[in-house]
């Protein structure tokens, strides 16, 4: 079953417009060949999209609702993506090859129960409330004080392709639950997916104003960052863009939130069960193809056990479906382009070239041709350092390294510029206290569990500025006024 497509269309003060910028190619990654030609936002129009959000938050509609009324429809967005599971879910395969098998958690379930939460966090407000008293203070007056926390203002969020759903849950949600007006500019490799939430955004009755989409090529994101009407900027996407926003926003000192890349570790401690850690870390960098941020890449064990590790990988990383999305049965689709599976290529040729050896996959799966697919790979006889270790792939790639004791395990797992994710396989006391020494945004301890709608994700480093989800996410979408008066 393939998705319906529909031409996507930019959306600016509650319409659906069509694009009067260059052509955007939509091109299936399974195939390789095209299923939409859609035109980017103009500049009149990326300008008409941040002054229409603007209206919405000085003076429109949007500006007159209440906390309960702007839980209300998120809840309803959230009821109108569960509506269209089967569409979204299609479409997510079609466009950038997530398997079915996985797009339901990727691209539906989690983003409803993201939006649910920020929808309940509008109703109560941000931890200690929209209006925060404060003590009497006493000098040189007696005066009494509260502090007021307001929306920030228009908010530019910025998403990438590989979870645009999850991405508008993360950013728009805490943004509208707040009270803040958006644009939302969404990667040109994900502009049907974007659209079709853009659609359930205006059918949930969001006012006129509040979400408007608009894509194109880097001068769109451009335009839309460092507008002055822009008060916060929210982007995922790699450190180097990340770096590239903070230098577009800096001139108007707006606000920026930033959650980029990860080269997360993942740590076998001494007594871990080999058997039962294998699968569960190879799904972990395996997951939509391994374009994911927070893929648990490099993989740590000790040195006595390193062979049995190797070989069980390898055993089930042979075992692993890869192939047509579409299919119940497929585990891994393809990487979103030719181009950047040509740049994964790229970092295992110099791999081997450096003396790293590669035991399971490496190469293009047999009769897959048309597509953008590369097997399930592992790579072993690498130091730290090699920049096959060191630097993000986002793809299905991970690299196995000995260590002799803990304290080698951590340097190793805290050696890389990015400090996003990690997971932790071993007895639950000693993997606590590893944990603990991990500088990472976060740390999960033998598989951890789901994803929760009350905690944050990011990290420091090249990881980013800030944090997504939960309170911590929430808070990001306030300024806070101090207001005092003599009693």
């Amino acid at each position: 079953m393939t998705a319906p497509i529909t031409e996507a269309e930019c959306h600016i003060d509650g319409r659906p417009i069509a694009g009067e910028g260059e052509a955007i190619r939509s091109i299936n990654p399974t195939t390789g060949r095209e299923l939409a030609v859609t035109p980017a936002a103009s500049p009149a129009q990326v300008a008409a999209a941040v002054s229409a959000a603007r209206r919405a938050f000085d003076d429109g509609e949007w500006s007159r609702l209440g906390p309960g009324e702007r839980g209300a429809l998120l809840h309803r967005l959230a009821d109108l993506l569960e509506r269209d599971r089967e569409k979204i879910i299609a479409l997510a395969a079609t466009e950038i090859g997530t398997p079915i098998s996985s797009a339901a958690a990727l691209h539906v379930d989690l983003p409803v129960r993201f939006f649910r939460w920020f929808a309940d966090a509008a109703a109560r407000g941000p931890r200690d409330g929209y209006e925060q008293p404060l003590p009497l203070h006493h000098d040189p007056v007696v005066s009494s004080s509260m502090l007021v926390r307001d929306a920030a203002g228009v908010v530019a969020a910025v998403v990438a392709y590989n979870v645009p759903v999850m991405m508008c849950a993360y950013k728009l949600g805490p943004a509208l639950a707040s009270g803040c007006s958006t644009v939302l500019v969404t990667s040109p490799k994900a502009v049907l997916l974007t659209a079709a939430i853009m659609r359930l955004i205006e059918e949930a009755g969001f006012p006129p104003g509040a979400v408007n989409l608009v894509f194109g090529p880097p001068s769109v994101t451009a335009q839309v960052v460092s507008a002055p009407e822009v008060d916060l900027v929210t982007f995922t996407g790699s450190a180097a863009v990340g770096s590239r926003i903070l230098t577009l926003a800096a001139p108007t000192l707006k606000k920026v939130v930033l959650e980029l890349g990860g080269k997360s570790p993942n740590i076998v401690l001494p007594g871990t069960d080999i058997e039962k850690a294998v699968p569960a870390s190879a799904l972990r960098f395996t997951r939509n193809s391994g374009q994911a941020c927070g893929a648990t890449t490099r993989t740590l064990v000790p040195q006595a056990e390193f062979d049995e590790y190797v070989e069980r990988s390898g055993k089930f990383l042979g075992g692993l479906t890869v192939g047509d999305p579409h299919h119940p049965d497929t585990v891994l689709g393809p990487l979103i382009t030719g181009e950047h599976r040509r740049n994964v290529e790229g970092f295992l040729a110099r791999a081997r070239e450096e003396g790293a050896e590669v035991p399971v996959g490496g190469g293009r799966p047999p009769g897959l041709d048309d597509g953008f697919f590369l097997e399930p790979t592992l790579v072993t006889g690498i130091s730290n350092d090699a920049e096959i270790a060191q630097e993000e792939l986002f793809a299905p790639v991970g690299v196995v390294m000995p260590y002799t004791d803990l304290d080698e395990a951590v340097r190793m797992a805290n050696g890389v510029k990015y400090a996003l994710n990690a997971n932790v396989w071993g007895p639950t006391l000693d993997a606590l206290a590893f944990a603990r020494r991990l500088r990472s945004g976060t740390v999960t301890i033998n598989g951890g569990g789901g994803m929760r709608g009350d905690a944050p994700w990011g990290g420091p480093g090249h990881s980013g500025i800030g944090r997504e989800g939960g309170e911590e996410g929430f808070r990001e979408f306030f300024e806070v006024k101090h207001i005092q008066w003599p009693v």
